[in-house]
């Protein structure tokens, strides 16, 4: 079993909790891998963890970038990471340090957490949805405006707790 971070955003969570499955977008998520491992001199395994969280956090918001705003009801954009255990993962250090290929999709019985940015990350993260490709071309101060969303700590949730909370918002 390998731990993935896999990238979402809300609209795809309300789908997860309906269908109990999901597909990664491209197959795509993180983990901590031997190439990640070795990018890093010091790092126990919490701190790499912490690395591919915040990677599936910034592919979030790529994704968040990619719907648009105004989409699925207006939900608030905020970054989402599901947490999950799951076998035949792929490891891709041709793409990064971190990013793996999923098998297959991911099923809720995979899933052992949730991350989601709070509602005082929403001006933030709306602000950086609109420069993160400048960012990706190196715009200093898009690359700002990425980091400033960046720094917000995402919020921990149980796997049981998403349908109470996806009604919330």
């Amino acid at each position: 079993m390998v731990r993935v971070y896999i990238p979402a955003t809300l609209a795809m969570l309300q789908r997860f909790v309906a269908d109990r499955s999901m597909h990664a977008l491209s197959g795509t998520a993180f983990a901590v891998t031997p190439t990640l491992r070795e990018s890093y001199a010091d790092g126990d395994d919490d701190e790499l963890a912490e690395v591919a969280l915040r990677e599936a956090a910034l592919a979030s918001l790529r994704l968040l970038a990619g719907e648009g705003t105004g989409t699925d009801g207006d939900l608030p954009l905020r970054r989402a990471v599901l947490v999950a255990d799951v076998e035949g993962v792929t490891i891709r250090p041709d793409l990064d340090d971190a990013v793996v290929r999923l098998a297959g999709p991911i099923d809720m019985a995979d899933v052992i957490a949730a991350y989601l940015d709070n509602a005082a990350a929403e001006p933030a993260v709306t602000a950086a949805i609109e420069v993160v490709d400048l960012a990706d071309f190196g715009d200093e101060d898009a690359e700002l405006t990425v980091g400033d969303a960046q720094d917000h700590d995402l919020a921990w949730y149980a796997t049981q707790e998403l349908p109470f909370l996806l009604e919330l918002l």
